[in-house]
């Protein structure tokens, strides 16, 4: 990896952070209605898979992908501002403010939109996957999915019909480790869900989820060998998230220490950039333009208006409206 391409993943790890440290502030405020669940210390894997995600390519975010919703958007639009406005639940919002936080979605970026009902997309990745196949697109459909995810029928289904069909699917597992409360070596027979895949007969591997370089490079190896059209391929990456699912979730002290402080995945880019000759002040002037352009968006989010009540109805079906009472 070249040194620019690391500084852009570092940068866009940051805008990942900032978005949903600002969002948490924001939404202990009551300023974000609904519900709130945060990647943070997973930036390495959503900044990974956006990097190689074309708007033209499919992606189903999960709960915790706030953050990649608003890179791609930023990136393919340079509109990053409305998915904020879009958890805010304003007008101007991607999805007029009546998707929120687990609903959001663009495909004109390649947001698909996540589901309250987790897993379920696992089953609607395969039809936006062979779309793709019998149309000749050398397209990639990425569902993006938590441990806990594996315990659902649909998480067989899914990769079953995938490899019988020989479809575009990127599979891309986030093992962060607990499904809610529940360690993911007691929920599941392994708590390496890469060795519950090899039965399905098509490419998978496991990697270090904080570590950008080796996300990286995985999900770019990962990406060229579906282009290709050689079938799909399953990503299962290690890494931990620092927030809980709910007040009160209890884990270990030392856990939680040893993560934040040993395997932030921003800290080790940062020491692989300081590493090849880049100074601290660069790296800070990094954290602080993402956090000021974040800032922005939080300010043009809450400056935009509510929805219209009388639209409330509109866009619900394809091709016909419902009457509202």
């Amino acid at each position: 990896m070249d040194n620019a391409t690391l500084i852009g993943l570092y940068r866009d790890m940051w805008l990942i952070r900032a978005f949903e440290q600002g969002l948490e502030r924001e939404f202990e405020k009551g300023n974000v209605p609904g519900m709130l669940h945060t990647g943070l210390g997973q930036e390495a894997v959503q900044a990974a898979l956006a990097w190689h995600l074309k708007a033209t390519d499919a992606f189903f975010p999960d709960h915790r992908c706030h953050g990649i919703n608003a890179l791609a958007q930023h990136r393919h639009r340079g509109d990053g501002e409305r998915v904020m406005a879009e958890l805010f639940g304003r007008s101007t919002g991607v999805c007029s403010g009546k998707g929120g936080s687990l609903h959001s979605a663009d495909p004109r970026v390649g947001n698909f939109g996540d589901n309250a009902v987790e897993g379920s997309y696992m089953a609607t990745v395969l039809g936006v996957a062979l779309a793709a196949k019998l149309r000749s697109q050398p397209n990639v459909a990425c569902a993006i999915i938590g441990d806990g995810t594996v315990g659902r029928g649909e998480f067989h289904e899914s990769l079953n019909m995938a490899a019988i069909w020989d479809l575009p699917v990127l599979y891309a597992c986030v093992n962060n480790g607990y499904a809610i409360s529940m360690p993911v070596g007691d929920g599941h027979a392994s708590a390496d869900i890469v060795d519950m895949v090899q039965g399905y007969g098509f490419e998978s591997r496991q990697l270090d989820g904080n570590d950008i370089i080796e996300a990286w490079t995985g999900v770019k190896e990962a990406v060229e060998h579906i282009r290709s059209g050689a079938g799909p391929y399953f990503l299962e990456f290690k890494t931990w998230r620092w927030q809980g699912i709910f007040a009160g979730e209890f884990r270990p002290e030392a856990e939680v220490k040893y993560w934040k402080e040993e395997r932030d995945p921003i800290m080790l880019a940062g020491e692989a950039l300081a590493g090849r000759g880049m100074d601290q002040a660069k790296l800070d002037a990094i954290e602080q333009e993402t956090t000021d352009l974040i800032e922005e968006w939080i300010a043009f989010a809450k400056d935009s208006p509510e929805p219209d009540p009388a639209k409330a109805t509109a866009n619900v079906y394809v091709g016909w409206e419902v009457a509202s009472r």
